[in-house]
């Protein structure tokens, strides 16, 4: 990477331009500028390069099998079957290994060629979706609970989540101007950034949102959460919690993962004000000198909970009242159909490592198509890297199960408890952090425990299981019943004993 710091990166960039669109232009390369790796994340994308072959083109005196990781920009997962089929057609067309649902209720498409990456782009826009602000010193994607049995206040926490999401997205006209060809216009270059300032946030900002009694969210997981609070059948606010984390280096104890704090309790009227406190607030007072300790949770343990909440306060202009009651039974998803409030029924499938690609097992991909052309209602992709066909009136459910069933998408039927709430990230080949195997090794190490659980009778416990390539913990492993984080190929930290909730 660039010998230039991040920080340097970033207030040179001209709002997030840097010099992104001549390195698109420059076909000697797959690769782009050095600083350039930086300010993509912001707009959505990683540069990547395929690890099982690089020492072999090394040998060849060839650069390195460069690609590009698009993440889309999709709060709360929720998405038609319009956009379904459009996201399907961007992921068979310039992608490798089809659609992968995130632990964020994303999308990634993966392998995307650099000559290729604007065309994918300008797809993702057409489906009426974006990439901005999906990686980067910036607030990602926002997650929010996803489970059907909380129908009747989905939306209404689903909308606030993506009003949020919209009001803390950067001001730059950057990504319109590089990938959408939007004209600039006087000030380019010089937006004025009210919420993330000349050089955004010291590191990247989580927001999720959960509904009682379900933790699918895994809210304490988060920079800032809100725990919504439901009286009588209606949503009178919020519990607010910040300062989770689940980043660490092994080896360096002044960075480990951190369980968010519970602050206070705020109304619907008053989440943007807290919202943008405590976002101004790590802004300002975040550590920029030092990246792996750059985290709102560094901040709230060097200047303590008290202060941070009394910064809050001022910067919201009012007190927050007590925490409300709550409480949570586990962070799982539920399988299989439910029926909503209005008479509509859900199916949630279970999705392996998120990955939906055809293979000699399963039609993940087709199945899908199929089932998106005939769908009525919605998709939810959930923070546990499963889908909900969402909304389906009673009398298509049995055009939808038939589909499932062509198709073997039918993998939460018969499934062990430990095989339905396992987790992993992307890991190799293409992730530039990690250590060991994650999403590959995963399908092996379950075949190996579900044959113990069977012996031992615990074959249908639901028993939480997350695998991590790295300790940066993108599946989320320090909430992980049982838990394995990658050191170095073929050898991982084991942990046991959080728990099924997600609140240990």
């Amino acid at each position: 990477m660039s010998t230039h710091s991040v920080e340097n990166i970033k207030q040179a960039s001209a709002r997030l331009r840097g010099t992104l669109l001549e390195s698109l232009a420059n076909q000697v390369t797959g690769a782009l500028a050095e600083d350039d790796q930086t300010l993509i994340k912001y707009h959505g994308s990683y540069q990547q390069d395929d690890r099982d072959i690089r020492d072999e083109r090394r040998k060849q005196k060839l650069e390195p099998d460069y690609s590009f990781m698009i993440r889309t920009r999709t709060p709360g997962g929720v998405v038609t079957p319009e956009q379904w089929l459009k996201l399907d057609a961007i992921a068979t067309t310039y992608a490798e290994r089809g659609l992968r649902i995130t632990t964020r209720q994303a999308f990634q498409f993966h392998g995307v060629i650099k000559t290729r990456l604007k065309p994918t782009m300008q797809a993702i826009n057409a489906a009426l979706i974006d990439t901005l602000a999906a990686c980067g010193d910036v607030n990602r994607n926002v997650v929010v609970a996803a489970n059907p049995l909380l129908s009747p206040l989905h939306a209404e926490v689903h909308a606030q989540a993506a009003a949020l999401s919209e009001r803390l997205l950067p001001n730059t006209r950057a990504y319109y101007e590089i990938w959408l060809d939007e004209e600039k216009v006087a000030g380019s270059g010089e937006e004025t950034e009210p919420v993330y300032g000349e050089t955004y946030l010291p590191r990247k900002f989580k927001i999720a949102f959960a509904v009682p009694p379900t933790n699918d969210a895994d809210v304490f997981a988060n920079d800032l959460g809100f725990i919504a609070i439901v009286e009588n059948v209606a949503l009178v606010g919020y519990n607010v919690t910040v300062g989770g984390g689940m980043g660490a280096t092994h080896g360096d104890p002044e960075t480990y993962p951190r369980l968010a704090d519970m602050i206070g309790f705020i109304s619907p009227e008053q989440l943007f004000d807290v919202a943008l406190a405590v976002i101004t607030a790590q802004r300002d007072f975040g550590n920029r000198l030092v990246r792996k300790r750059a985290r709102l949770k560094y901040t709230i343990d060097d200047r303590g909970i008290d202060w941070f909440k009394a910064e809050v306060e001022r910067r919201a202009g009012f007190t927050l009242q007590a925490a409300r009651d709550f409480s949570f039974d586990h962070n799982g998803d539920r399988f299989g159909w439910s029926e909503g409030h209005d008479g509509r029924w859900h199916l949630t499938l279970r999705i392996p490592a998120g990955r939906i690609v055809d293979n000699d097992d399963v039609k993940h991909l087709t199945g899908l198509r199929e089932i998106a052309a005939v769908h009525e209602g919605e998709f939810r992709l959930t923070p546990n890297q499963n889908l909900v066909i969402a909304g389906v009136p009673a009398g298509q459910r049995g055009r939808i199960d038939a589909l499932v069933r062509e198709y073997g998408l039918d993998a939460h039927v018969g499934a062990s408890g430990l095989r339905l709430n396992a987790l992993a990230c992307v890991a190799l080949p293409t992730c530039g952090l990690a250590m060991a195997e994650a999403e590959r090794y995963l399908p092996e190490l379950l075949d190996k425990a579900e044959a113990l659980l069977a012996k031992h009778g615990l074959f249908d416990a639901p028993i939480h299981l997350r695998i991590s390539g790295c300790p940066n913990g993108c599946s989320r492993p320090y909430l992980g019943e049982i838990a394995l984080v990658g050191k170095a190929p073929g050898r991982y930290n084991l942990m046991l004993g959080a728990d099924h909730r997600g609140q240990r």
